[in-house]
């Protein structure tokens, strides 16, 4: 996991804990007050959003406690986890920058890519001039390694 990566997940663990917490806590009291539990929406609802955060806290502190750090001094020489590697796709003509990131930092659309993912996998260890060929569905697709950093 990259160090950015850290400390979002312990600055979202900390959110969770001291502010939604709360926030949930205050939704189930002042739902209660409505009367019959058995029958009352609001605190079924409130009741389903805590349980789903306790279970977004617990996922949070297993990620923190076994995260492992990457340092920044990242091999420049070939792709590897924590660097930025610009490529260019044969198929579509265009230059592409992807972020190599752990699996629970993985952002796709922000290509922010998971070095487990297939395209993660194909680009780990290549260097800069030489082609990835990664297997999709739709048929291989090419990268030229252009820079990295």
């Amino acid at each position: 996991m990259t160090e950015q990566g850290y400390k979002t997940a312990f600055e979202r663990l900390s959110l969770l804990k001291l502010e939604k917490r709360r926030e949930i806590t205050e939704r189930i009291k002042t739902a209660r007050e409505f009367g019959d539990l058995s029958e009352n929406a609001e605190y079924d609802a409130a009741k389903n959003e805590q349980a789903m955060l306790e279970g977004e806290i617990l996922e949070l502190e297993n990620i923190i406690k076994f995260a492992q750090i990457i340092k920044e001094d990242i091999n420049k020489e070939k792709v590897s986890l924590g660097c930025k590697v610009q490529v260019y796709d044969e198929e579509f003509d265009e230059n592409i920058e992807y972020e190599i990131v752990g699996s629970t930092e993985a952002d796709p659309k922000n290509n922010r890519i998971s070095n487990e993912s297939p395209f993660g996998k194909g680009l780990i260890g290549k260097r800069v001039g030489e082609t990835a060929v990664i297997s999709a569905p739709q048929g291989d697709i090419k990268l030229k390694i252009l820079n990295i950093r």
